[in-house]
């Protein structure tokens, strides 16, 4: 719950001109769908709406005042403003200077919302945390999260995304993270980027906002840690690295152990104290995740043993690696929820590690650009230089992959359609049957997820 404000002081955040009176406005809201009585509704535009043709369903609603870059015919007050998202962005970051106790802000390629569960999860042994809602991550997302700021919160976990150069340095300006930790930069969004180099540019706008006194978190194992460390010394901000079984990093995951069913023992090292830890979550790249939240609590000055345990207690989030054993014996592991190419040979790399006959199923990855058709190609070729047994993919992109899959060893097929993908896999033998399913977003791979376990019921 934020805190109330007036319309004067926000008329003078924002340098407004305030038509109307001065009310006080118990909370900010975007979607008119979601207005409550007593809210402050700000009219966005986007490319294919306009929150202004909603002032009046807004007034219907009972909100008590809007923000708007023009004049409306409503008897609510108006706050009057050039730019509506820029606006929404200065009230996320006047509630956040209001905020005296540690923000911890997460931005990467892959992973961002895990290591935000696990801090968020590792920070409530100490008291209320308030942490990014699912992947209300962008320029809408993290100002709504930071006005939701309020002094019951001993800590906040505010996860950064980007589709494009500049966005996360606007977000971070806003958020002025005490801790920035940045997990990785791979090949994602790339046709918003220019290319990788972009996405590390671009994932490196994190540590802009830090202030003085502020950490640095950086990935060591990462090919791109030196242009962050970088970054860093020239904003003279304080760094802290991590890695796995990289013991030149100040926080370090060792003795790695994988289980039968995919998880995984290792000790955490910030070299001073030793950590035990059983990640309950499957592939190594978790190792990394955990590894990633453990030394940010570490930056902000907190002893390991403090959380002995609780990284013991994660679980996945839904789409992102979470098994589900059928009743036939099969087991399907949702990887649904979005797809890059390096996340995708993370994934191929513990299905190989995993018994039973290994299946990957996959649905186009987006937003590669002109990389689109070697990136396909070159994520079949991996799943089948790791003998995955076979190759099921679905989406036009994807042909690329199967092609390439099946220049190696036989077991690939395409589907036209996902019912044709779905149909086949139901017809497989179940008992030994080990599945993972993963694409983009646009794939929509989930419903393929959602007919297995449905047709299991």
């Amino acid at each position: 719950m934020m805190r109330a404000f007036e319309l004067d002081e926000l008329k003078q955040v924002l340098g407004a001109h305030l038509q109307g009176e001065n009310r006080t406005v118990a909370r900010v809201v975007t979607d008119s769908r979601q207005l409550q009585s007593g809210d402050l509704f700000v009219a966005l535009k986007g490319p294919n709406f306009d929150g202004h043709d909603f002032v009046g369903a807004a007034e219907l609603k009972g909100a008590e005042a809007v923000v708007v870059s023009q004049l409306m015919n409503t008897t609510l007050p108006q706050l009057v403003v050039t730019d509506t998202l820029k606006a929404l962005g200065q009230l996320g970051g006047y509630n956040r200077s209001l905020f005296r106790a540690p923000v911890f802000a997460v931005t990467g390629s892959g992973g961002k919302t895990t290591v935000k569960e696990m801090l968020a999860r590792l920070l409530a042994t100490s008291g209320k945390v308030l942490a990014t809602r699912g992947n209300l991550n962008n320029e809408i997302g993290a100002p709504l999260t930071l006005l939701e700021l309020s002094p019951e919160h001993e800590a906040a976990v505010i996860e950064l995304g980007a589709s494009a150069q500049g966005e996360i340095a606007r977000t971070t300006a806003m958020t002025r993270p005490d801790v920035a930790i940045l997990n990785n930069a791979m090949g994602a969004h790339l046709e918003g980027f220019g290319g990788l180099e972009g996405v590390v540019r671009a994932k490196g706008e994190i540590f802009e906002g830090l202030p003085e006194g502020g950490v640095g978190v950086v990935n060591l194992d990462s090919p791109h840690a030196s242009a962050w460390i970088e970054r860093l010394q020239r904003l003279k901000r304080r760094m802290i690295s991590f890695g796995v079984e990289n013991g030149a990093a100040d926080v370090s995951a060792s003795k790695l152990e994988m289980n039968a069913d995919g998880s995984w023992r290792f000790v955490l090292d910030d070299g001073t104290e030793q950590l035990p830890v059983s990640l309950k979550l499957l592939g190594r790249h978790n190792v990394a995740n955990a590894t990633a939240a453990a030394a940010a609590w570490v930056a902000a000055g907190r002893p390991l043993s403090k959380i002995a345990g609780v990284l013991d207690q994660c679980r996945s989030v839904a789409g992102r690696l979470s098994p589900h054993r059928l009743d036939s014996g099969a087991l399907v592991i949702d990887d649904s929820y979005n797809a890059n190419a390096d996340a995708v040979k993370a994934a191929i790399d513990l299905l190989a590690q995993l018994p039973g006959h290994r299946v990957l199923v996959l649905g186009d990855m987006a937003e590669l650009g002109e990389q689109s058709k070697q990136l396909h190609a070159e994520v079949g070729r991996y799943a089948a230089e790791r003998d995955i047994d076979q190759l099921l993919v679905t989406g036009p992109a994807m042909r690329a992959a199967a092609n390439a899959y099946a220049a190696i060893r036989q077991g690939a097929e395409h589907f036209a359609t996902q019912t044709q993908l779905i149909t086949h896999i139901q017809a497989l033998p179940q008992e030994q049957l080990t599945l993972l399913v993963k694409g983009s977003r646009s794939a929509a791979m989930d419903r393929v997820v959602a007919a297995l376990l449905k047709g299991d019921n």
